[in-house]
């Protein structure tokens, strides 16, 4: 097919590899300006647009889509269809209607579960099974048009953002390439509006860790959190950030000794640093200090003087 292909991160990379290989014509690529990163704050091109421009693909990088002169390269490219997968730019109706086939959105959930920014992080934190891949026909809502194919990925219980990011990008890539064929032809199945829920936009905020709710929760909060923004506490004045952990149900010290307040430290050794929650207790297996590298617990307990009675805030 001739497409236009809409996305900015890894996410999305994935998917621009694998129309590339299926042998589409890709007249346009669009994402997001390139941003400053790192500690030097120089500009840096979109995962998208590496992929664009390493094939010789045309990139179109504005700022928004509100007026015709930024939607003119769009009517230009006479694509049949524009594949859109985490582009991070609202589409208006105007160029939602471009392509003659319209826009089919890569969504990292089981629509109608999880429309919204955060899919994937707020399938981990809520606890659910699974998650998946929606190929949606783009209208002007949010994650609200009719779906094309859904396929299911267990969660994990060791599972990440980051892990599960990785599985659902190359299922996305997966499920585009083998929908594409059959785009003409297929008819779409209205969401459920009844089954809706929300993933709102993460913060910092959001990863701070509350040692009164159950372990099992923080446990699924910091796998939530890792990569971005990072499960994260207070050891007196001082941010740690915690990686990787999981919930044991028996919150004694070792020798028998009871256990604590929520946040109380119960043991901090070279077997690790356990603290006590809600209910339950959080064994830390992998931690990092303002400014240091991320450690397994006994190197990080080695530079950290932590004890039994501390507190965790």
């Amino acid at each position: 097919m001739r497409l236009i292909f809409a996305g900015t991160p890894e996410f999305a990379a994935a998917a621009l590899k694998a129309l590339i290989a299926a042998g589409h014509e890709i007249p346009l690529v669009l994402t997001q300006p390139d941003r400053p990163a790192g500690r030097g704050m120089k500009l840096k091109a979109s995962p998208v647009k590496e992929v664009a421009l390493a094939h010789g693909l045309t990139v179109a990088q504005p700022e928004n889509l509100k007026t015709e002169a930024a939607r003119q390269p769009i009517a230009d490219a006479a694509a049949e269809v524009m594949v859109v997968a985490a582009y991070g730019l609202i589409l208006p109706e105007a160029a939602l209607v471009m392509p003659r086939l319209g826009c089919v959105n890569i969504h990292a959930s089981l629509l109608p579960r999880w429309r919204g920014a955060a899919p994937i992080h707020r399938a981990i934190e809520a606890g659910d099974r699974e998650t998946g891949i929606t190929l949606m026909q783009m209208d002007k809502g949010l994650d609200t048009g009719a779906m094309l194919t859904r396929a299911a990925l267990p969660i994990l219980a060791d599972d990440t953002t980051g892990s599960l990011h990785d599985k659902l990008a190359e299922l996305g890539a997966r499920e585009i390439a083998a929908l594409l064929p059959r785009l003409e032809t297929m008819v779409g199945e209205k969401q459920d509006d009844a089954l809706v829920t929300y993933a709102k936009k993460i913060t910092k905020d959001d990863a701070r860790l509350d040692w009164s709710r159950p372990a099992e929760e923080l446990d699924r909060r910091i796998r939530a959190f890792n990569p971005f923004p990072g499960g994260h506490a207070l050891l007196g004045d001082e941010p740690i950030k915690i990686w990787r952990a999981h919930p044991v149900a028996e919150i004694g010290q070792p020798g028998g000794q009871p256990g604590g307040l929520p946040g109380t430290v119960l043991a901090a050794d070279k077997e690790g640093l356990r603290v006590a929650c809600g209910s339950g207790a959080l064994d830390i297996t992998e931690a990092q200090k303002p400014g240091g590298k991320r450690l397994d617990i006994a190197a990080f307990l080695a530079g950290t003087p932590i004890k039994p009675g501390d507190k965790l805030m």
